[in-house]
């Protein structure tokens, strides 16, 4: 019996001695109220919501919207069903009061040195002379190394064609998109192992120029409507950087006469 009073007397004094250590503990570190993640993120992006652009934003989730339409299998598909081959090219050139502008990117020489496409007479570069800019342009553009035979099939016979004008331009257009590949140290070092001229090529006054552009290119594609990035597009441009022709996949012989021949119907117009 004096054993257990002696136990209710002592337990009290163990919790409240227990309590003031809480207290103690509490004053020393302050209790932090806690949200699950979930709160926390919701009320966060609120927060940049607010805080950003509106249209911007709206601009981001059609964009993730129309790319999750897309994707390699959708533009795969499409490859079995016509091999590239999207569309027919042009078999007239397109008159100039209907043409579109082909819209500005930025492209690297495997040297490193930088230029915007398309070059026209209507911009305001002072180091451009007349002589550089071009009466036709061949801009041919490749978004996957699968389509580069696509490219092939029409760059080769338009160099030939016109290997010997100084007023014809070919440009062929490596799009690379990777965030890896577009870091800094990592883009000097793929520019320095890119394709290069041969050095048993023969030098003619029209030459291939392989150049690679680095980054997101989803709004450009856009204007351009260009949806599979497994084939090839080809655009002919006149020297005000409009399209005067196009072309997609694999060139058949029809398709090449219509390119060669409104290529060189640009080379007359005044």
């Amino acid at each position: 019996m004096l054993r257990l009073k002696r136990l209710i007397e002592i337990a009290p004094r163990r919790s409240v001695n227990g309590r003031k250590l809480l207290k103690e503990e509490v004053q020393i570190f302050p209790e932090i109220p806690l949200r699950s993640p979930s709160q926390w993120t919701s009320s966060r992006f609120l927060d940049i919501y607010q805080m950003g652009n509106k249209d911007a934003i709206e601009r981001e989730r059609a964009r993730l919207k129309d790319e999750m339409n897309r994707g390699y299998f959708a533009d795969m598909s499409e490859m079995k069903q016509h091999g590239g081959k999207i569309g027919p090219a042009n078999k007239i050139i397109i008159p100039a009061v209907a043409a579109v502008k082909f819209p500005t990117v930025e492209v690297n020489y495997s040297d490193g040195s930088s230029l915007k496409l398309p070059i026209t007479s209507d911009r305001n570069d002072a180091n451009l002379s007349k002589s550089d800019i071009p009466k036709a342009s061949l801009v041919c553009l490749s978004f996957r190394a699968s389509s580069q035979p696509m490219v092939d099939s029409w760059s080769f016979p338009f160099l030939k064609t016109f290997s010997h004008s100084p007023d014809v331009r070919l440009y062929e257009v490596s799009f690379i998109d990777s965030w890896l590949l577009t870091r800094s140290p990592i883009k000097k070092l793929l520019l320095k192992i890119m394709r290069k001229q041969k050095p048993g090529e023969k030098q003619d006054v029209l030459q291939r120029q392989i150049v690679y552009s680095f980054g997101d290119h989803y709004y450009f594609r856009k204007e351009l409507r260009i949806l599979n990035l497994l084939t090839g597009y080809i655009f002919l441009l006149d020297r005000l950087g409009r399209i005067r022709w196009q072309g997609f996949g694999l060139a058949t012989p029809d398709e090449l006469s219509s390119l060669l021949s409104c290529t060189s119907l640009l080379l007359e117009e005044k």
